[in-house]
């Protein structure tokens, strides 16, 4: 058994963001030699790695390191780019020679004449290149990128993304048939295989050689492109028929290659829709994209679990208000709760940039997001409105982040802030006293029995001020009292008031209204 296990230990270990930096630093050494091929190819795969999955959790992960990494390896990555494109054509003049070919000496002599001038631009950039800073994010980044657990529904998500992505990319290039189209392909597809690479392990097993193929295929048919048009600008070629001859040993090479990749990706069973099956469907998207933008939340809210907690909070406040917590404008009770739900997990991240007037920050932050796949620009401004106003002055019709919303949206976001608001409250002491609130009617007023509560401490006074904007929303006073000890349990609904579905079933004759468990 421990024999079997190493090898998987090993190759996780050889895998790991970690690993491929520490890689970056000794391939600069093996490089700065001689700039030869196989070290310069060497160089360029650990910085790939290290920029690919930067390029995924940067995504994921707000930390400004991930960008500040890439641009610092971007010059140098760059450059070792341009000298391995050189090489790659010398090597390919060398599989399409002929004997006694003029052209062939004459253009291997133009190409190491530019080598020789890229490897001095290779050798600056790699003197700018800083170590030290590389270094300290091996010890740094690592440590970010363990939060995230590889193969999760967050990194399918993001390898969502990238196969729609690539896979326009791909439709495209079959239609237009352009140079360009094949490369922009060609750039698609890296950037998904990247993803599944370095995030979906079980997919990669299944998925790594296929990959490779395709991404080998499409770089031949670039690196051929590339190759004559470099051979036309040296005008290496002495007469029409040379250059015809070489423009038809290039063409059929790379037909070839466009043939090998069509034969394996069209059809039913063609490599695009095997891996699209794998991959999240409609429903699992919105799962996924909540899920995403939970885990942005947990990077920039430095006390996210209080976050959480008032997240549950807020849903049995919710669920407890019934038709007082829905919108009279068609909107459902489930987007409602996603909504609230959203925005209880945000409604803190703004804590990042300083404890003054955080609500604001939030707001910036959750509109400055770029919307994940399965979640829209409307839905990320409304959970921003609701975040915000989770804390300081009461919503006005002045505030700009409220223009433009009509009367009924405007109503519905201000009552999912005052119940927002009010769970807030209930944690305002962040240590969890409050367990569990449930909600009925007596009279006009709302009753809120809490798990908890004591009306004669310090945490009574931030609820009474939290539950203001509630109360003009619903347009009903809200009282709070203790939760009767008979009331609770160690799951917060007592057994004998559970169904099957979750719900607790009030005996009859009572005025309080059904509530649903979190």
């Amino acid at each position: 058994m421990i024999a079997a296990a190493l090898p998987i230990q090993e190759k996780h270990r050889r895998t790991g963001l970690a690993f491929w930096m520490e890689r970056v630093l000794e391939e600069c050494d093996r490089a700065s030699v001689d700039f030869a091929p196989d070290p310069v190819h060497d160089l360029r795969v650990a910085m790939r790695r290290c920029r690919s999955m930067a390029d995924g959790l940067m995504a994921i992960d707000p930390d400004r390191a991930w960008k500040r990494m890439k641009k610092a390896g971007r010059n140098l990555f760059r450059s070792l780019g341009d000298l391995r494109d050189l090489q790659v054509m010398q090597e390919w003049v060398h599989h399409l020679d002929s004997p006694q070919d003029p052209v062939t000496s004459k253009l291997l002599q133009a190409l190491a004449l530019r080598e020789s001038q890229k490897k001095r631009d290779a050798a600056e950039a790699l003197s700018q290149f800083d170590r030290k800073q590389w270094r300290h994010w091996t010890r740094t980044l690592p440590r970010r990128a363990r939060r995230m657990r590889p193969g999760s529904v967050v990194f399918k998500h993001l390898a969502l993304e990238r196969w729609l992505a690539a896979y326009d990319l791909h439709r495209r290039a079959l239609r237009s048939r352009s140079q360009t189209a094949w490369h922009q392909l060609r750039i698609g597809v890296k950037r998904f295989r990247y993803i599944v690479e370095n995030f979906l392990p079980e997919q990669h097993d299944a998925w790594s050689n296929d990959l490779k193929a395709l991404q080998d295929w499409l770089g031949e048919v670039h690196d051929l492109d590339v190759l004559w048009a470099t051979a036309e600008e040296l005008q290496v070629f002495p007469d029409v028929v040379s250059r015809g001859h070489w423009h038809s040993r290039i063409s059929e090479e790379r037909a070839r290659r466009v043939g090998k990749y069509r034969s394996e990706t069209l059809g039913r069973r063609g490599l695009w829709q095997v891996w699209r099956v794998q991959l999240p469907d409609k429903k699992q998207t919105m799962h996924a994209a909540e899920q995403r933008l939970k885990l942005w939340a947990s990077f920039l809210d430095p006390d996210f679990r209080h976050s959480t907690h008032v997240a549950k909070l807020a849903l049995e406040i919710y669920d407890g208000l019934g038709a007082h917590a829905d919108s009279a404008d068609g909107i459902s009770a489930d987007h409602n709760r996603d909504l609230l739900r959203l925005a209880a997990w945000m409604h803190d991240v703004g804590r990042s940039r300083g404890e003054k007037a955080h609500h604001k920050a939030s707001l910036r932050l959750i509109q400055n997001l770029s919307p994940p796949l399965g979640a829209n620009a409307v839905t990320l401004h409304q959970t921003a409105i609701i975040a915000r106003y989770h804390r300081g002055a009461l919503p006005r019709a002045a505030h700009a982040c409220l223009r433009g919303l009509d009367p009924a949206e405007k109503n519905n976001i201000v009552r999912l802030a005052g119940i927002l608001r009010l769970a807030d409250a209930f944690d305002a002491e962040r240590d969890g006293r409050i367990h569990q609130v449930e909600v009925g009617h007596k009279n006009a007023a709302v009753v809120i029995s809490a798990q908890g509560y004591s009306p004669r401490d310090r945490l009574a006074e931030d609820i009474a001020a939290g539950r203001h904007l509630l109360e003009l929303a619903i347009r009903r006073p809200i009282l709070v009292k203790s939760m009767p000890v008979s009331h609770r349990s160690a799951h917060g609904i007592p057994r004998r008031l559970r169904s099957k579905r979750g719900l607790r079933i009030v005996p009859a004759g009572t005025q309080q209204l059904v509530t649903r468990s979190q």
